[in-house]
């Protein structure tokens, strides 16, 4: 189950740095840093959640039992 766990999160962490990453080079991101200096809030967000969710899920996978 714990595996089954994992697996997930490392899948979630992974579509979520892709699409955070898609968020943060579109057009609305590039003004946002052009006039405010810093990338849209929700492509941030979605890149540190899926860090932390891709390295969660790393780590449980290679944890040994």
């Amino acid at each position: 189950m714990k595996r089954t766990i994992s697996v997930a999160l490392f899948i979630a962490g992974v579509l979520l740095l892709y699409f955070g990453y898609q968020e943060y080079n579109s057009f609305g991101s590039e003004l946002d840093q052009a006039f405010g200096g810093a990338g849209s809030t929700n492509a941030i967000i979605m890149l540190v959640v899926g860090a932390v969710a891709a390295i969660l899920g790393g780590a449980g996978l290679v944890k040994k039992k």
